[in-house]
């Protein structure tokens, strides 16, 4: 089987500001040297080269970048640090002199890249973890609708139906695939206006299944998830096993998720349950305890959840031959000795000791020889790299070197007063360099100074020379500013005025129409008062004057009461035309005073803007007949008035005679 090609990129910080790294390239185990790179090319060189891992000795040296690099990697690029986890890290020099890798310099960066990618090459490190195994699919429109018509009506639904179509596409590849996903969609004319799946594999695992669109009806947009915190997972197996506690870990899936852990001895280290538990959740939950070397099942096939986490930990995946039945289950647990809180725990524990149980024969013969060897303090270790796939002598023989290695290390370090001072060592030469630059830079920057002061002097003598002149000039600009400030009153004052004058003019032109049309005597003018209220009355008066004898105009008399009423009779006007009816209590106050009221429709009030006139002739008759109606009403009133008091007296003077009638009868 013929070997993939890898590439392998080692790097290291050569200056902070600007932040520069050198860079080496491991290709299939030749070293290249790459050069001095910023930031921005080296992201830019990444993407172009596509390497399998970035190696560095920490990514602290990234700083506040991390995330950024992170996010611009290559789909398929590994960051890789190789010192090992957060906490748990060695110098690259132990690791390279580990290995069989001789070291140089250990202040040239160049030295450092390339260590970090021979220690990678050779499966040392741990991967950086920005991501879940989780990716978002938003699947929405791509454009616009538009506004209005039938057409974009149209669109609209044909858009929510390819929105729809897509979302159930892609719902099938998955359920194909045997991934697991969640879906929301948004319901819209009868098709769907966005869904959104949160689907719980890697970017990688949807490649060739899931193709992210742009830019026509509809958008596909691909996501992954970023951990709140980054996460370290290893190489190799055997770079975790010397490090943490190597584990058997069960696990149930589900909406309830169920784990079980359990050492290499077959003791239970850890159950729990909980519903709804992310698969980044159950990383984290797991990374806590150990490394896993066996992941196991209780069904065969194995869900695609509990592949997922075998695969994040490179650990083994423990699948029974068949699904294992409840009975089964119950017995294991009775020979355990342990109870549980639910289902999920119990699957999850006779999965992870069945594993223990199939492993048991070949655990046990590893005691056995380590006993005979006197290894007995290093079983766990040895049975773990047994169990990844190597051979007792080949596990006991690195277990061996192993602990020479770090027997030879811990004088040095006792020496170094600490865990790692390589990386200060380095740090103080780089500041070194750095105050030698620093220092040409302050000299440069002294004489710059220099120049400047004698620019200033000079610049100074200047203003001197000028100050009188600036001053007249601003003396100059106040006083502009002054007489600005006056005409812009002046000027509004004008504009005031005339407004005023445009007013009076119009109420001139309209009085003089109305002399007119009184001179010429066959119309009788009109005073016209838009409604009937005392602040228009007041208007009429300024503008054109109430007098007795004149007849007004009411556009709308619409909740006029008896005060204003009673005030127009007292100006004595002599009639009041309305266009809308008038309320009955000035109706009743106009009657009382014998002031005659109409409505415009019948006596046709010829009206343009506010002048009006009425033909003098139909005034005079309507008021004429008017009067007269009232003057007969009020003598038919008059008559019933005195009809009704004589017979009244008529009813009290029988009365009167009764009452003697009455009282002469009872005296005889």
């Amino acid at each position: 089987m013929r070997v993939r090609p890898i590439l392998i990129l080692g790097i290291d910080v050569i200056s902070e500001n600007p932040k520069k790294f050198a860079v080496v390239s491991w290709f299939n185990g030749r070293l290249e040297r790459k050069g001095e790179f910023t930031l921005y090319r080296l992201i830019r060189f990444i993407q172009s080269k596509r390497p399998d891992i970035i190696a560095l000795d920490s990514v602290t040296e990234l700083g506040d970048d991390l995330r950024k690099f992170l996010r611009a990697l290559p789909s398929g690029t590994k960051l890789v640090q190789v010192t090992g986890r957060p906490g748990e890290q060695r110098s690259l020099q132990s690791l390279a002199k580990e290995h069989g890798i001789r070291t140089f310099d250990r202040f040239d960066p160049y030295e450092e890249a390339k260590l970090s990618a021979l220690l990678a090459s050779k499966g040392v490190g741990y991967e950086v973890l920005a991501f879940e195994d989780e990716v978002i699919i938003k699947v929405t429109r791509g454009r616009s609708h538009g506004k209005g018509g039938w057409s974009q009506d149209r669109y609209r639904k044909r858009v929510h139906n390819l929105v729809r179509d897509k979302v159930r596409e892609i719902e099938e590849g998955l359920r194909r695939a045997d991934i697991p996903f969640d879906l929301e969609t948004e319901e819209r004319d009868y098709g769907l206006a966005r869904g959104e799946f949160r689907v719980y594999a890697a970017r990688e695992e949807l490649a060739g299944l899931i193709r992210p669109m742009r830019g026509g009806d509809v958008e596909v947009r691909i996501q992954p998830v970023e951990r709140a915190e980054l996460g370290f997972a290893p190489l190799r197996g055997e770079e975790a096993i010397r490090e943490r506690r190597s584990i058997i870990v069960g696990i149930d899936p589900g909406i309830t998720v169920g784990i079980a852990v359990i050492d290499l001895s077959g003791n239970i280290v850890a159950l729990h349950s909980e519903r709804n538990m992310p698969v980044g959740e159950v990383f984290r939950f797991i990374s806590e305890i150990g490394h896993p070397l066996v992941v196991a099942t209780d069904v065969s096939p194995a869900p695609g959840f509990v592949e997922k986490i075998a695969r994040s930990f490179k650990a083994n995946l423990f699948v029974p031959r068949e699904s294992l039945r409840v009975q089964d289950k119950n017995e294991l647990l009775r020979d355990l000795g342990v109870s549980v809180d639910d289902d999920h725990q119990r699957d999850a524990l006779a999965a992870a000791y069945k594993a223990y149980l199939r492993l048991k024969p070949k655990l046990e013969h590893v005691d056995a020889r380590l006993r005979e060897a006197g290894l007995s303090k290093k079983a766990d270790e040895v049975k773990a790299l047994v169990i990844q796939g190597y051979n007792l002598g080949e596990a006991m023989q690195r277990v061996a070197l192993r602990e020479r290695s770090r027997a030879e290390e811990k004088p040095e370090e006792a020496r170094r007063q600490g865990p790692d001072v390589e990386q200060y060592l380095r740090r103080i030469h780089e500041l070194e360099r750095r105050i030698g630059f620093l220092e040409r830079e302050n000299a440069e920057l002294r004489e710059i100074i220099k120049e400047q002061r004698k620019t200033i002097g000079r610049l100074e003598r200047r203003i001197a020379d000028y100050d009188e002149e600036v001053r007249r000039k601003v003396l100059r600009e106040r006083e502009l500013e002054a007489k600005v400030k006056r005409i812009e009153a002046l000027e509004k004052q004008l504009h005031e005025a005339k407004a005023v004058i445009e007013r009076l003019s119009r109420d001139l032109v309209q009085v003089k129409r109305m002399n007119v049309v009184e001179i010429r005597g066959s119309a009788v003018p009109l005073k016209v008062m838009n409604v009937l209220s005392w602040r228009e009355l007041e208007r009429l008066e300024r503008e054109i004057g109430v007098k007795r004898g004149d007849v007004l105009f009411v556009v709308n008399p619409a909740g006029a009461g008896r005060a204003i009423a009673e005030e127009l009779v007292e100006k004595g006007i002599r009639a009041l035309i309305t266009e809308k009816p008038l309320p009955e209590s000035v109706r009743v106050v106009l009657r009382e005073a014998h002031v005659p009221f109409f409505t415009g429709d019948e006596l046709d009030v010829k009206r343009v803007d506010e002048f009006a006139v009425v033909e003098r002739e139909t005034l005079e008759k309507a008021i004429d007949e008017l009067l007269a109606r009232w003057e007969e009403e009020d003598k038919e009133e008059e008559a019933e008035r005195l009809l009704r008091l004589v017979e009244e007296y008529r009813i009290e003077r029988m009365k009167e005679l009764r009452r003697r009638a009455e009282g002469e009868s009872k005296h005889r």
